[in-house]
């Protein structure tokens, strides 16, 4: 199969069935063969019946239901562990992402040989409360990652289905995907500037606590990618520096205590700094020795990804 489209959807009952029958126009022209797979994160309204509906007319349907709402994440991930396609596009159930990109994002991976291709919503139908805090998150993505994208949230977006198959999605960690491919291996990764629609019907679902909850993932999936399989990389030099440097301040009010007879030393605010410091990198020492205990019994301890294999088996 050519093409896997993913979307995870959350009471959009209204919007399926043209978001449906658009697809189809495009995929009719274009010429490649496709499934669908939508994920019902636990609607509450008939999304899921809609779905039944729309089995009937269109084949390529695949669905999914969960039991309840788990989040954004958790339906990509879903999803891509039942995508088929060489190549799979996401994109949102809400009538936002234009289907129209498909062909060009197909292109890029096929032809231009990108492991992902991320759209980027250039001219936003938003309000300013969300584009402005969307402007200020990518800028600092783009700082924290490395990853020089404009729009790094955006929905739609294609992958080689090595991508999807050798990364895993969990938390709310669907923000930073690419971040978390570019940690796996895969360096290639593009942008395409695509269409924004005005939302149609009904409302967004995400609220302003996600730039915050964001910036902290962001943290998190930076910490795991470069420190993951070797912690103590992290919080061993951070330990020592910390421990040598409360040391050092000890011995240099012992010398002068016992050398020099400087008494009231525990009124010096320099000593309380000494022994912060040298607390402070004990525990951050300690830390790195623990998180490295717990990665070396991870199961995922030596999950690596591979890109070729010459000479063995299929």
């Amino acid at each position: 199969m050519d093409i896997s489209i993913v979307i995870p959807l959350y009471n959009e009952e209204e919007s399926l069935s043209e978001l449906l029958w658009w697809i189809k126009e495009v995929m009719d022209d274009f010429g490649k063969t496709y499934e669908v797979v939508l994920i019902d994160d636990g609607s509450t309204d008939s999304s899921w019946i809609e779905i039944l509906k729309l089995k009937e007319i269109y084949p390529q349907i695949k669905g999914i239901r969960f039991r309840t709402n788990y989040g954004k994440s958790a339906a990509l991930q879903k999803g891509f562990e039942h995508a088929g396609g060489t190549v799979v596009i996401t994109m949102d159930a809400d009538l936002q992402d234009s289907p129209e990109e498909i062909p060009d994002l197909y292109q890029m991976i096929i032809e231009d040989d990108y492991d992902l291709v991320s759209g980027w919503k250039k001219k936003r139908y938003d309000p300013i409360t969300k584009t402005i805090p969307t402007k200020l998150f990518n800028f600092t993505t783009r700082l924290i990652s490395g990853v020089k994208l404009n729009d790094i949230n955006c929905g739609l977006k294609a992958y080689h289905r090595d991508v999807i198959k050798n990364i895993e999605v969990y938390g709310e960690m669907h923000r930073y995907i690419p971040v978390i491919a570019k940690w796996a291996g895969f360096r290639k990764i593009g942008e395409k500037a695509v269409q924004h629609q005005a939302r149609k019907f009904g409302k967004t679902k995400f609220g302003a606590e996600r730039f915050i909850n964001g910036f902290l993932d962001l943290l998190s999936i930076t910490l795991v990618g470069k420190f993951g399989k070797k912690p103590m990389h992290f919080f061993g030099p951070l330990g020592t520096l910390f421990f040598l440097a409360g040391f050092l301040i000890l011995v240099y009010l012992s010398v002068l205590k016992f050398v020099y007879g400087m008494v009231q030393m525990t009124d010096r605010p320099l000593f309380y700094y000494g022994l912060l410091f040298f607390i402070f990198g004990a525990q951050l020492f300690l830390t790195g020795f623990l998180a490295e205990l717990v990665s070396r019994n991870s199961p995922r301890r030596n999950a690596y990804s591979v890109r070729e294999k010459l000479g063995f088996d299929a």
